[in-house]
């Protein structure tokens, strides 16, 4: 996406809405979000939070990616580095480095954390693999029953079917590079990612 370039988020969710012939009240009870925070969210009147962002794909059965961009077939794909998708929720932001692609089975982010939280009651599992690579701050990731304690220029590759969880160990923020690759499901992949550090931080 060109840096200069805007997505009406709202406007793409109802155009996917209508495309598949679904009333606000369908998507609504699909979603579980109300008829009421949908039809602001469609009219520009509400930003729409990650959670809900997610909610409402699953119910679309899209990827998320695709409430920000128009084109979903590409075989080419350039990011600026300030045209990033963004995805926050509370103090943890993931910037997309490349969505687009034709049945893309690798996903990369950027991701910052920015807050302390004890992830290792959230351990998560979701298909396919992952790559860690640690740019700021410390991390320690725990898959199935090692401890990794990543520093900047280290980096991590496992079957992400194993149990494993996150966290910050340093006061300064926390940023990583991680790529889900995977034929099936990328999207649960981010969504238990962004859940599992979500847990347990103040609203």
């Amino acid at each position: 996406m060109a840096p200069e370039e805007q997505i009406d988020v709202g406007s793409r969710i109802r155009e996917l809405r209508e495309s598949r012939g679904f009333s606000l009240r369908v998507l609504a009870e699909s979603s579980g979000l109300s008829i009421n925070a949908i039809s602001r969210i469609e009219r520009g009147e509400n930003s729409p939070t990650v959670s809900s962002l997610l909610m409402l794909a699953q119910a679309l059965k899209v990827p998320i990616a695709t409430f920000f961009t128009n084109e979903y077939q590409q075989t080419t794909n350039f990011v600026h580095r300030v045209g990033r998708l963004r995805y926050e929720e509370k103090s943890i932001t993931m910037e997309s480095l490349g969505a687009g692609l034709e049945d893309q089975q690798m996903q990369p982010f950027l991701m910052t954390i920015d807050h302390e939280v004890d992830s290792q009651t959230n351990s998560i599992i979701h298909p396919g693999e992952e790559f860690v690579y640690c740019l700021k701050g410390e991390a320690e990731y725990c898959v199935g029953r090692r401890r990794y304690q990543l520093k900047p220029g280290d980096s991590l590759l496992f079957k992400a079917t194993q149990p494993h969880w996150c966290r910050k160990i340093t006061t300064i923020p926390l940023e990583i590079i991680v790529i889900f690759a995977s034929n099936q499901e990328n999207d649960i992949a981010r969504q238990r990612h962004l859940e599992m550090h979500s847990k347990g931080v103040d609203s």
